[in-house]
């Protein structure tokens, strides 16, 4: 399971059976303001998935440095593991949302209400896909 943890929204998507390719599957409400971090819904997309793993996506500084979008992912890190067991591993995010967005306008001609609609979605497929690429085609959780 791939996820792109954002204030108001998780962008969720899950690789295939043999770990090659991703797809994004939902994007999740969350509201972090007031601890709501919609893991019942990520609750049942692990079992629905059988996720053995999970891998969040780390936004970057493009200098390489952290900021509270890369602490707040890291504690949405601990929370899946504290509440689900299982392994969390994070993949490094910089420029995904662009690049979503980029794929979104030139080869789907998406309109920007929709895009808005679907970008963590995708943005989530991308994080997965160069977690999965970099690791070799078996995710080793």
């Amino acid at each position: 399971m791939g996820l792109d943890v954002g204030s108001k929204t998780v962008g969720v998507a899950m690789s295939d059976a043999l770990g090659w390719t991703s797809q994004g599957i939902e994007i999740v409400k969350i509201n972090e303001d007031e601890k709501e971090f919609g893991l019942d819904r990520i609750g049942e997309l692990i079992k629905k998935y059988d996720v053995n793993g999970v891998v969040i996506g780390l936004p970057k500084n493009m200098n390489n440095t952290s900021g509270p979008r890369v602490e707040a992912s890291k504690n949405y890190g601990e929370l899946i593991k504290k509440h689900f067991n299982l392994p969390v591993d994070f993949e490094d995010e910089r420029l995904t949302t662009v690049e979503a967005e980029r794929m979104l306008i030139e080869q789907a001609d998406v309109s920007r209400a929709k895009r808005k609609k679907v970008i963590d979605k995708v943005a989530a497929e991308l994080i997965l896909q160069s977690y999965l690429d970099r690791k070799g085609k078996l995710c080793n959780f």
